[in-house]
């Protein structure tokens, strides 16, 4: 049970010592209050509750901010709290020259909202006559007017007070006080869009939603008034957000991990009989679909999601590791039942929430490259092949190159029975016994698997959360793009691999539609000419389990990466861990903000010099129907 100290002079005094060394303070207040300063920071949000009915999400809309106050509006605690403030602001102020306080309170103005849809934020801030911090108020009443909850803009107007208060409860500090100590307040009453107001019934997805957009408008406006009003000059605003976690963060860390590590999706909607299934397809004159043998699952499916929602997700007060999170929750819950569905028609229609369907555009361009590329193209010559050892060699070398920066790595390469082609499962690289690959395409795989699919693992440990590692909700899309990429970029990018990944976009359409095994088997072997035994993989590995989309994402992936290279994006944030093109933003704010730390690893084609010519190509629109021809140049 949490210890509630009472607010007196020795608790202040120690605050104000652990405010003075730069530590962070945490501390439980009466009546449920909590005092969270991340660091000396030269602002602080308040919130008091005006009855103890008061809803919990009120209070959560500051609770993400890297310094708070949440407070009892109990009148016989305002002396004492007041004390506390005027403490805190005066230990700041003495640091960074000047200090913002900003309270919160939600409108009781009812009347006046009649107008308005009751989805409409509104908003007034209240300032003081004559405040010198007029730009920071304009920031934040420009950035709450960009708030939009289900399509309805935010009204924002700014109002002159004599006192910033919330309605029936006494100032903290008076605004007399506020100048001679050198404190700015603002005041914001909002109008809470979360809740139904006439039955009082809370809508938590729409305050997940609202607590994002205002706390990304509150650190604008302390942005601001730290570049024109202290002695610090951040560089970017999401620098001035919360670095401390709060315990629930890291607990939920380790058991999302755990849950994550305790199966491997992939292996476990993988034939395991490919060999013996082919022969059977064989046999059977290619008109029968083969029956394919799985592993046994590891977990039961039901009692996996049981322990995922028990999860303490909702104990997080980070909204943008809330939203991590809450994406990985939903993907595991959807590749549960995918589990269950293993082998029946509702495999498929999982595939299709996990992986999405086939876009236009993305089969138009598809059956472009199988078009201008020959089925029966010399780039990869079959004559010098390399084996499982032989590959397994190379792959160990590119791992001893990780082992220099990094002694502790521990992953390992595989030789496997059990699998057909190449497979990376929780950072090991697995082969398959009876692979054989063009020698040319060797250095291609390797990045494709090692250099990008090992060390983005590898990366992902380095961080204090393990969903880097794990892989965060949608990550195959980006990694798979990145993977193909790095074959261009080590020049092992051939027309025959284009067609090959064009193929899959072909072939998972084809499935979407309702074709069988045999229909799609026939389609690539005698429409688009690919030899039997590739057709045959393909079609296995897009109908396995039921029906799999999965392997759409390489070319979409690719496409997706090379758009974002020719808007100015770079490949740096991509390494970082097991993440989608969706996170790359969250994954920037949680590196300003010093949660996440820069990745140890780059893949090693980073350094060659032709790498930056390819890329600054690509940044000048080289689209992938020319990445061949160009690379044969």
């Amino acid at each position: 049970m949490i210890k509630t100290e009472p607010i007196s002079q020795g608790f202040i005094e120690a605050i104000c010592s652990q405010l003075k060394e730069n530590k962070r303070v945490r501390r439980t207040l009466p009546s449920g209050g909590r005092l969270n300063i991340d660091r000396q920071l030269p602002f602080l949000c308040i919130y008091r509750r005006l009855d103890e009915s008061s809803t919990p999400l009120t209070e959560k809309l500051i609770m993400g901010e890297a310094s708070y106050l949440i407070a009892t509006g109990n009148r016989k605690q305002q002396k004492q709290l007041s004390i506390l403030v005027k403490a805190i602001a005066r230990i700041m102020k003495e640091v960074f020259g000047s200090f913002m306080i900003v309270e919160i309170w939600l409108s009781q103005e009812n009347k006046s909202f009649e107008e308005f849809s009751p989805y409409k934020p509104v908003f007034k801030i209240l300032k003081a006559n004559n405040s010198t911090a007029s730009s920071s108020i304009g920031s934040l009443e420009k950035n709450l007017k960009e708030i939009y909850i289900r399509k309805e803009q935010a009204s924002a107007s700014i109002v002159t007070a004599t006192k910033i208060t919330p309605p029936d409860l006494p100032s903290l500090i008076s605004l007399v006080d506020a100048r001679k100590i050198g404190v700015h307040i603002i005041g914001i009453g909002l109008r809470p869009v979360y809740r139904n107001s006439l039955t009082n019934e809370d809508f938590p997805l729409i305050h997940r939603d609202f607590q994002r957009r205002f706390a990304r408008a509150l650190k604008y406006c302390f942005f601001d008034f730290t570049h024109n009003h202290t002695s610090q000059r951040p560089l970017h605003y999401l620098a001035l957000g919360r670095r401390s976690m709060v315990k629930a963060v890291w607990e939920a860390d380790r058991q999302l991990a755990d849950i994550c590590s305790s199966f491997d999706f992939l292996l476990q909607v993988t034939p395991i009989d490919s060999q013996k299934a082919w022969l059977s397809f064989q046999r059977n004159k290619y008109q029968k679909t083969p029956v394919f043998e799985y592993r046994p699952l590891p977990i039961d499916p039901a009692q996996a999601k049981r322990k995922l929602y028990q999860v303490p997700i909702e104990r997080m007060e980070d909204p943008t590791l809330v939203q991590l999170f809450r994406g990985q929750q939903l993907e595991l819950d959807r590749k549960f039942t995918m589990l269950i569905d293993r082998g029946t028609p509702r495999f498929k229609y999982g595939s299709l929430q996990l992986y999405g369907g086939i876009e236009d555009s993305l089969l138009k361009l598809s059956k472009q490259i199988l078009q201008k590329y020959s089925p029966r193209s010399r780039d990869e010559s079959a004559s010098i092949s390399i084996d499982a050892t032989a590959f397994a060699a190379r792959a160990n070398k590119e791992m001893d190159y990780f082992r220099k920066s990094i002694p502790e790595f521990r992953n390992n390469v595989q030789i496997r029975e059990d699998i057909s082609g190449l497979m990376v499962s929780q950072g090991n690289l697995l082969i398959g016994s009876r692979i054989k690959f063009p020698t040319e395409r060797m250095e291609a795989l390797i990045q494709h698997e090692v250099g990008t699919h090992v060390l983005t693992h590898i990366n992902g440990k380095a961080q204090p959360l393990r969903q880097l590692y794990v892989g965060l909700a949608g990550y195959d899309e980006l990694q798979e793009g990145l993977a193909v990429l790095s074959e261009y970029l080590v020049g092992g990018l051939t027309g025959t691999r284009l067609r090959l990944l064009a193929a899959r976009v072909v072939a998972a359409h084809l499935l979407i539609d309702g074709a069988s095994f045999v229909e799609v088997y026939q389609e690539l072997n005698k429409n688009y000419g690919f030899e039997r035994r590739t057709s045959f993989t393909i079609t296995k590995r897009t109908f396995r389990s039921g029906g799999l989309t999965k392997d759409a994402i390489y070319l979409r992936g690719l496409v997706k990466l090379l758009e974002y290279i020719k808007n100015g994006g770079t490949l740096a944030p991509l390494f970082v861990g097991k993440i989608s093109a969706s996170h790359i933003s969250v994954i920037k704010e949680l590196q300003w903000r010093k949660v996440l730390k820069e990745p140890p690893l780059i893949p090693r084609y980073m350094n060659y010099p032709e790498t930056q010519d390819k890329l600054n190509e690509l940044k000048n629109g080289l689209d992938i129907l020319n990445l061949i021809n160009r690379r044969k140049k």
